[in-house]
């Protein structure tokens, strides 16, 4: 720790490594560098917390153009696979700075509301995606680091640590992990599912038994039954749109595309008619935009779009 280095120093230099981090211009040398950095002082870990929020928003801000407001909205920060493996430094640092986002205490519960989505940082470095309407509850010890899925939609991205497995429970599934990235869904209506990005993972069941998930595959766990096949890369970040505040279809039937938007927003979309219900869609949309989604999908199969408080209505046209 220098006493010399200011708040204004420490906030520069966050920024800077912030910058470069968004170009990806950091080597192996210069990450081990960014760890001793944060390491060497816990205001510095606050200040590159602080820095990597206002990158975010900005990002954000350009893209929806000039009449975002960012004071609507609650900043947090953006954590790739890269920060990820040296998370266990920063985790530490932040918990010395008091930077409250972090599951360091256990039996810890996080979850989003309808439409919401958060990025949770864990004391070992890990980092959780939280999709819209879910719940989980951290339970870290010194023999496992164990989430409970209850209910939703999870990305996982796991640090390794050889001495601690990660485990996701959900349902009477079990998900292991050591240093990986998968996403867990647990939805009322629809089987368990697990897609794994980058890794191995093992999907068990009491009495289905257990299955080996390598990167770029998906599996389901469904009337006591484990099944799995391959889901190209492309298709596996189509999936992740959400993180983004998207939805990505690609010949989905609308009643399906219908039964997805019902989870990030209260306006419900309405269909009488069972033949446009299985009228298939692919596209890219905003999640929290069902009256935009309706439109389009109105305007592409030649509807009438019926918008009233908390519905719109697809019919034909008379």
């Amino acid at each position: 720790m220098s006493a010399d280095e200011t708040a204004k120093d420490i906030n520069k230099t966050a920024a800077d490594w912030v910058a470069r981090l968004d170009r990806g211009a950091l080597s192996p040398q210069d990450d081990h560098a960014l760890e001793a950095w944060l390491a060497g002082d816990p205001r510095r870990a606050g200040a590159f917390a602080r820095a990597q929020a206002v990158s975010m928003v900005s990002e954000r801000a350009q893209a929806l153009g000039t009449r975002f407001d960012v004071t609507k909205f609650a900043p947090q920060p953006i954590i790739s696979r890269r920060q990820m493996m040296w998370g266990g430094g920063l985790a530490a640092g932040l918990a010395a700075a008091g930077i409250g986002a972090l599951a360091l205490n256990h039996g810890q519960i996080f979850e989003t509301r309808r439409g919401e989505m958060k990025v949770i940082p864990l004391s070992d470095g890990s980092v959780i995606s939280l999709n819209t309407a879910s719940k989980v509850k951290i339970s870290f010890s010194s023999a496992q680091r164990l989430v409970h899925l209850i209910d939703g939609e999870a990305l996982f991205d796991v640090a390794k640590d050889a001495a601690r497995p990660f485990i996701v429970k959900a349902a009477d599934a079990t998900v292991r992990a050591i240093g990986t990235s998968f996403t867990v869904q647990k939805l009322a209506t629809a089987p368990l599912l697990v897609m794994v990005r980058e890794g191995v993972v093992e999907l068990s069941d009491r009495q289905s038994g257990t299955l080996r998930l390598t990167a770029n595959t998906l599996a389901r766990a469904d009337d006591k039954t484990l099944t799995k096949a391959p889901l190209p890369a492309d298709k596996v970040e189509r999936a992740l749109a959400w993180r983004e505040g998207r939805i990505a279809f690609e010949g989905q039937s609308l009643s399906e595309a219908i039964s997805t938007f019902a989870r990030y927003s209260d306006t419900r979309i309405v269909i009488d008619d069972p033949a446009i219900a299985r009228e298939e869609i692919t596209g890219l949309f905003q999640s929290t935009d069902p009256v935009g989604f309706a439109q389009a999908v109105a305007l592409s199969f030649d509807l009438s779009a019926e918008v009233s408080e908390n519905q719109v209505r697809l019919r034909r046209k008379s």
